[in-house]
């Protein structure tokens, strides 16, 4: 049986949904994928894992963009050793994470230009 877990930002910190219970969120700010998008258009980070190719079946892309999301909300240019470090934890097997590191490098270029 796999195991997937989906993370969300919770007051501007990375968790992993499905060890949280839901009245641990009462009164908090939640942040989901979904929620990451406004008006139709997609969160610089979304677009980069969309251009970059740091997606692939899909599975693992929800926790490495909300993770991506709330790293560059923290540290706005970091280094490839910082990114690898912070993505630590979230697994893909499609990959192999390059492409996954030049999309947080694209979204932290987009972001601090924008």
């Amino acid at each position: 049986m796999s195991k997937h877990t989906i993370d969300v930002v919770v007051n501007g910190e990375v968790i992993k949904s499905c060890l949280s219970l839901a009245v641990q969120a009462n009164g908090k700010s939640v942040t989901t994928i979904e929620g990451l998008s406004c008006e139709g258009e997609l969160h610089p980070v979304q677009e980069a894992f969309l251009n970059c190719g740091g997606m692939r079946c899909g599975y693992c892309t929800p926790g490495f963009i909300m993770t991506t999301t709330a790293m560059l909300d923290q540290n706005p240019n970091p280094s490839e050793a910082e990114i690898r470090k912070g993505l630590n934890g979230n697994l893909c097997r499609c990959t192999g994470y390059v492409s996954i590191v030049e999309s947080v490098q694209a979204a932290a270029h987009k972001l601090a230009t924008k």
